[in-house]
């Protein structure tokens, strides 16, 4: 296993939900004015398939921000349908983003849930946190990346470009092979992601495509799509956005 720890500070990321088609131009823009991602493949070398196991409480606690669980997220990530995952805690303070990643076998799944505690696991603090604090599988999200990248004064700019969005539900920890439905209709969820000021590439992506932000969780949107949680984020979303589940 591979632990990884970072703490960016200044961080930003700011999200837009474009339509289908203008997704698809500022794709095109973004391919001639960035470099590709350092893990993407394709014949762009910027493309990847994601999924997404998210943990929440029985009440909900994450998606509705409580307390302490308003400013950690915990998932388990795969990409392309790899033999490895990412064990991963996403971490808010103000000014600053803490993100723990941990690589490991997909075999790591059926340990996560168990109760007892192994301290020379690598896997250990994300298990523990779990435990402590009450968290469980409650959805699936899966979506094909686009990843394009900036060096801006000694640091990487990052934008993502995200499509084919669809949630399913989860009661264990595994990938389901079943995709579940759509959470956005023919929209996809651009983010920019920087330190400090907005760089130069981004503002002119901003202007020529006059892009307003918008916020756009995808783990929420999916909740509510599922119906697991009323519906009182859809301010997240353009109307007509968010198609709920049969």
């Amino acid at each position: 296993m591979t632990d990884t720890r970072e703490a960016r500070t200044f961080a930003s990321e700011i999200k837009f939900v474009v339509d289908h088609d203008l997704g698809v131009q500022i794709r095109e823009w973004v391919r001639a004015h960035l470099d590709p991602d350092p893990h993407g493949t394709g014949p762009f070398g910027d493309e990847y398939e994601t999924v997404s196991l998210y943990f929440d409480t029985e009440d909900h606690d994450v998606f509705h921000r409580r307390g302490s669980f308003a400013r950690a997220k915990f998932r388990v990530r795969r990409y392309t349908e790899a033999d490895v995952i990412f064990l991963e805690r996403k971490l808010r303070r103000p000014h600053m983003v803490v993100k723990r990643r941990t690589r490991a076998s997909l075999d790591v799944l059926d340990r996560l849930m168990q109760p007892d505690s192994d301290p020379s696991w690598s896997a250990e603090w994300f298990h523990q946190r779990l435990q402590l604090r009450r968290l469980s599988p409650v959805c699936q999200v899966s979506y094909q990346r686009t990843a394009r990248t900036a060096a801006v004064d000694g640091t990487l700019a990052r934008l993502t470009l995200d499509e084919g969005i669809r949630v399913a539900p989860a009661e264990d920890v595994r990938f389901g092979a079943d995709a579940g439905v759509p959470v956005l209709h023919r929209r996809m969820v651009l983010e920019l992601k920087y330190r400090v000021d907005l760089p130069a590439v981004f503002k002119r992506l901003v202007e020529e495509f006059a892009l307003q932000t918008q916020t756009a969780s995808k783990y929420r949107l999916g909740m509510m799509v599922l119906g697991h949680v009323a519906q009182v984020a859809m301010h997240e979303a353009p109307d007509h956005s968010v198609v709920k589940a049969p």
